[in-house]
């Protein structure tokens, strides 16, 4: 959420840079600057009012000590009148902080000054790309087929005991399963993040502050009973972990492995086979606090970071700075990371990782103490690290063989097994 200070002080800016989004935020910023200024009008005639009862109350106990009863119980009806009128501003006061929120709601976060512009993912640049596109023999098979013939994955039980995008994963390829995030976590620890294993529902004050509420509301599925929500990332609780947190010390270094549930909403009709999309699929995230002048390093490190385990998996990849029409709601600046896909031939996104500023912290009360005692929002930055599914399906379509799929050598301690027969 943004700042209303800072709209203020940055209104054309932010009007400019909002545009990059796509969208002319400009009435929005103009309103909640208008509602702003009734709100602090409202404030300044409420302090006011109860400076003046506070006044009054000190002296009717005068009076009343100095035993001048009448001139007492006459101030008492005045300050009887005043109470009336500071009710009156408080609610008017709380109803337009109230009006400035349902605003700010709905005002996306600023894009960093070096998103693109564009309107879709065919807008994206390609900041780098890495790995030899491996070339496959004849009769090389999606891995739909290639996780049937070798009893990895079975799509159709998931569906049986609940529903299309729910695979169960089945022997070695659960196994597999289990190797990847194994090596993910293990990697991620070795680079400073410290592990948790987070609960995979969550309040609405969570989905609230890392922005899944209520701009992703449609997207995440909801126990109506106990009002809660099923995690469509590590990121929600993970990030929330900080909610009403001074930070101290930077950065803090998270990740954590998690089942993650999305409806897909709106998903009909696009390329839904296999792990390609799915309503629950395995992650492994790493989250980050920082100190706002270190967080653009800081993004920096993050791309490198999963870029290495790409390179271990001897996957090839790319590294994708997103334009404004392809940003999310809530981040300043994205850079997306795909692999080949060679018997789809088509590159399939496996994580995106982003720098939200004080979006998140905003909303949050996320803060820091600087040398003089001020208090500051922190930057958060998230990313997959990585999203399994799709790695997955890469994987085994890329290493497949007329003698059986490969495992890369990285996996292998993992696995206890080289190749799958």
């Amino acid at each position: 959420m943004l700042e209303i200070n800072k709209i203020r002080e940055n209104k054309k800016e932010f009007i400019t840079l909002l545009k990059i989004k796509n969208r002319d935020f400009s009435d929005l910023l103009n309103n909640v600057i208008a509602i702003d200024d009734d709100r602090k009008s409202t404030q300044k005639k409420l302090d006011e009012i109860l400076s003046q009862a506070n006044q009054i109350a000190k002296k009717i106990g005068s009076l009343y000590k100095n035993g001048e009863v009448k001139a007492a119980d006459d101030l008492k009806q005045e300050s009887l009148v005043l109470k009336e009128q500071s009710k009156l501003l408080q609610t008017n006061k709380n109803q337009l902080e109230q009006d400035i929120q349902d605003i700010l709601i709905q005002i996306p976060n600023t894009p960093h000054h070096s998103v693109p512009q564009g309107s879709s993912d065919d807008d994206n640049i390609v900041i780098r790309e890495k790995g030899k596109i491996p070339i496959l023999n004849s009769g090389a098979k999606p891995h739909w087929e290639l996780t049937t013939i070798y009893d990895l994955i079975d799509f159709e039980l998931g569906n049986k005991i609940t529903g299309a995008g729910f695979p169960v994963y089945t022997n070695k390829g659960a196994k597999l399963q289990r190797a990847l995030i194994s090596f993910f976590l293990d990697k991620n620890i070795a680079a400073g993040y410290r592990e948790y294993l987070p609960p995979h529902l969550v309040n609405e004050n969570s989905g609230f502050g890392t922005g899944s509420l209520p701009d992703k509301d449609g997207q995440m599925y909801h126990i109506n009973e106990d009002n809660l929500y099923l995690i469509p990332t590590a990121e929600v609780p993970v990030t929330n972990f900080f909610r009403n947190v001074i930070v101290k010390d930077f950065p803090i270094k998270c990740t954590s492995y998690t089942p993650c549930f999305r409806r897909e909403a709106g998903s009909y009709g696009k390329d839904v086979r296999g792990l390609n999309r799915l309503h629950q699929f395995d992650k492994v995230e790493i989250v980050q606090i920082e100190h706002p002048e270190k967080s653009y390093e800081t993004l920096e490190s993050m791309v490198n970071h999963v870029s290495t385990l790409l390179d271990e998996l001897e996957l090839p990849y790319k590294i994708l700075k997103l334009c404004g029409g392809d940003l999310s709601f809530t981040s300043a600046l994205t850079y997306d990371i795909e692999v080949y896909s060679a018997a789809q031939k088509k590159w399939l996104e496996v994580s995106s990782i982003s720098n939200f500023e004080t979006y998140q912290s905003n909303r949050l009360k996320l803060r820091y103490k600087d040398k003089k005692g001020t208090t500051h929002l922190c930057h958060t930055l998230n990313g997959s690290a990585l999203a399994l599914p799709r790695v997955y399906a890469a994987l085994i379509e890329n290493n497949q063989t007329h003698n059986g799929i490969k495992i890369p050598k990285v996996l292998q301690p993992y696995t206890g097994f080289k190749i799958i027969k």
